[in-house]
């Protein structure tokens, strides 16, 4: 294929070297003559293993080129991509006059070829950049629209320095965002033969993909380093702690609670965590983390309240208890903090949990449970109870006992998801009619909502 690198700055160097080493023609452009010169020469513009020996066989073999001049690029090749800077500006907010100004660039450009041009965002850029910002951007400089004039897309990379050409030649997946089915296989083409799954998803979706990926590399090395300190006021070898911990690949290293859902709870995880940070703050060892945890749970448990208030119905029914399904533990359970808040506003609540007796309940679950929600015997039914009660139904549970209260919902019922339940194939046509919310992030399934006043399908 014929491919243009916009910017050959770290992603643009090590991206257009490795395309050329896998046969495509690659031209880069840059405005710094530097770069250019150091590509044109076979040396690399950045640090990097491997880079120059890499540069030097590619740029021998004549499949990269290097260019300033953006209709060349633009007219000598088939599919362009954006890898120029997006740095941050100092209240942190993402800098994209250089991704603008390469629209603009490459936009005009498309505007003066016959043949249609793909466009490729790699550059790291938030969540709805590319739709909002970019599209708009290239459509002004062309005078045509996204789809048409051109096609569209994300590709972000996942190169780590140091190690980035192993990284490009193996990597975990490859993701590519766009509206179109042709424009995903086409823009695919460039990575034939490469190992790893490659990901056909929305624009807005492959964009925040990165952005995710970023953000728990960060949080993994900042857990990391927490828990360095607080083994190392323990007289720990924390290496060897850390070692154990992630060699756990059913819990730890998995995908094991990276679902959105709801906040946590039980008899471990809330204690252990304040315990830890409590005992940190005792050592004079701050660990903002784990305390960050804890408050970012309580802000779980508070936002579902404020939401399921918001309604306005006073008649509640929550189809769970439990700090889990499965379980009848009520220990620091995020359902029973959300009742206690539910029925100190005056909400009229039912509660439905097989699990949960209340003649059962005993020892420390049972103490916890007079402390925090006296009410619990009086509010615990059966389903049908529930559902004949409720004008607002809150799920707190996924299990097959709550997803067979689905089918008996009706259109006169208010449903809260807190746990994902809803399913396409679950109940065909069941959600036809309901009101349908959840904390923003947390459906999975389109649910057509009604307005809650008339009933009627909302705008």
């Amino acid at each position: 294929m014929r491919i243009s690198i916009f910017g050959l700055g770290y992603v643009g160097a090590v991206t257009g070297a490795c395309l050329a080493r896998l046969g495509h023609q690659v031209i880069g452009v840059d405005p710094d003559a530097r770069k250019r010169d150091a590509v044109e020469a076979g040396r690399s513009p950045i640090i990097e293993a491997g880079l120059d020996d890499l540069l030097a066989e590619v740029v021998a073999a004549g499949r990269l080129t290097v260019t300033d001049d953006c209709r060349r690029a633009v007219a000598q090749s088939d599919i362009s991509l954006i890898c120029v800077g997006t740095p941050s500006q100092p209240n942190g907010s993402l800098k994209t006059e250089y991704v603008e100004r390469v629209c603009a660039q490459i936009g005009q450009a498309v505007r003066d070829k016959s043949a249609y041009h793909s466009i490729v965002v790699r550059s790291t850029v938030l969540p709805g950049t590319t739709r909002g910002l970019i599209v708009p951007a290239l459509e002004t400089a062309c005078g045509g629209s996204a789809g048409n004039a051109f096609g569209i897309s994300t590709n972000p990379e996942f190169l780590r320095e140091g190690v980035s050409i192993r990284d490009f030649h193996q990597p975990p997946f490859t993701i590519i965002g766009t509206d179109s089915a042709a424009e995903f296989a086409r823009v695919a083409r460039m990575y034939e033969g490469l190992p790893g799954r490659v990901i056909h998803a929305k624009l807005d979706t492959a964009e925040a993909v990165k952005y995710g990926c970023n953000i728990f590399h960060a949080l993994k090395i900042t857990f990391a380093n927490e828990m360095g300190m607080l083994c190392g006021r323990l007289g720990l070898d924390s290496g060897e702690v850390l070692d154990i911990i992630t060699q756990d690949t059913k819990l730890n290293i998995s995908d094991k609670y990276l679902k959105p859902g709801f906040a946590f709870g039980g008899s471990c995880l809330p204690k252990d965590l304040r315990a830890s940070t409590c005992h940190g703050r005792r050592h004079d060892t701050p660990l903002p983390m784990f305390e960050a945890a804890l408050a970012s749970n309580r802000a779980q448990i508070d936002a579902a309240a404020q939401r399921i208030m918001s309604l306005g119905p006073k008649r509640i029914a929550m189809m769970g208890i439990s700090f889990k399904e499965g379980t009848d533990d009520l220990r620091e359970s995020p359902l029973v903090a959300l009742a206690e808040r539910l029925i100190g506003r005056g909400f009229d609540l039912r509660v439905y949990d097989p699990n949960v007796q209340y003649a059962a309940l005993y020892g420390a679950n049972k103490t916890f449970i007079d402390q925090e929600l006296p009410h619990l015997k009086r509010i615990l039914v059966d389903a049908n109870a529930a559902l004949d009660h409720a004008q607002v139904i809150v799920f707190g549970h996924r299990a097959k006992t709550y997803e067979q209260v689905l089918s008996k919902l009706r259109p006169r019922h208010h449903v809260f998801d807190l746990v994902r339940i809803a399913q396409r194939d679950t109940v065909p046509g069941a959600y036809t009619g309901l009101y349908w919310d959840a904390l923003p992030g947390h459906l999975n399934v389109v649910v057509k909502p009604v307005d809650a006043g008339t009933r009627r399908p909302a705008a």
